[in-house]
Parts: structure tokens; sequence; C-alpha cells
């Protein structure tokens, strides 16, 4: 089962995860496993005005932004993707960024930052020097549980904050 993308003309941010999970294309909704804190992300980082759970991300257009994965093949874990599901989801991610036309693309983690930009893509969580059809592009960690790196919701809402105060910057300039 395909999970869509909640797309809207010209996002503030676009958000661009990995992968859907075995659940989020069971329910057809995205960041929807047991636990997965990323609507309380949004909401605590003052992306969103009130509580979300992942059946309101067919909302997240309301809000100006946007959310799709690089992958769209569902697997239980990232590491079952192939090379072929992620040149045919940075084709099709282009194609997205080009037609929606977002502010600011936001890669949910760094697997998914390098596998659009290149394995040679280096750094963390943060604002990168790339553009992509002429959005600024910002990584935030990823909100699964197993990020190592970054193991709780502090450590991780820290990002989800900076890339809120960045992406309102003027160096982020709308795509035209």
């Amino acid at each position: 089962m395909r999970l869509p993308a909640r797309l809207c003309p010209r996002p503030r941010i676009l958000f661009v995860g990995i992968n859907p999970s075995l659940t989020s294309a069971r329910v057809g909704h995205h960041f929807a496993g047991p636990g997965n804190p990323f609507y309380r992300l949004l909401r605590a980082a003052g992306f969103v005005p009130e509580p979300f759970t992942f059946v309101d991300d067919v909302r997240l257009p309301d809000f100006g932004l946007a959310l799709t994965n690089i992958a769209e093949r569902a697997t239980r874990e990232a590491s079952e993707l192939t090379a072929e599901d992620y040149a045919r989801g940075r084709r099709r991610l282009a194609r997205t960024i080009a037609t929606i036309q977002p502010a600011v693309v936001a890669f949910v983690g760094s697997t998914a930052y390098r596998q659009f930009v290149g394995r040679s893509a280096t750094g963390g969580p943060g604002p990168k020097p790339e553009r992509i059809g002429g959005a600024a592009v910002f990584v935030v960690p990823n909100p699964s549980g197993r990020n190592a790196a970054y193991p709780g919701f502090a450590d991780k809402l820290v990002w989800y904050r900076r890339l809120r105060r960045w992406a309102e910057r003027p160096h982020a300039p709308r795509a035209r």
C-alpha cells in the first residue's frame, strides 16, 4: 500500500522522511508508529498551534507544512530499502519539490538527507549549504526512539525549534 504524501502549493516547510513504517502504511498516516514523537515535536516547536497525532497529518497543509518520504516502500526498518528504492525516490522527490516549491526542505534524519544529496554529504542536524529547486535545506533528527544520537524528546526538540526559527529568517527565501 502506498502512503500518500501530504502536500500543498508553496509550503513553508516540506518535511522529508526516509520511508513509511509498516504501521504507517497500514493505517494510512505518516509517523504512526507507537510512541513516535514527530507530531509532539511539531507542536512543542511551534509549527502547529494545537496537539496533533498521526491522524492529523492530513491537516499539515493547513499550517503551510507538507510531508513526504524519499522512498515510498514501507518497511520494518530503513535498512531494508534498496538502491533502486532510493533512486526512484530521488527522482520523485525532485519532481515534487519543483512542483510545490517549498521555502525549506527539512530532511527528517541524516539518512534521508544523505540519500538525496549524496553520501558525501556531511554533518548532523542543522542548516545545509545546498539549495534544492530554490529551497533552503535543513536536517532535523529522526524522531524514532531508535535514534541513539538523539535519544530523548528534549534532545530532538532543540533542533525542531532551531528549524522553526531558522526558516523564519530572510536567508531561507521561498522558491520562485
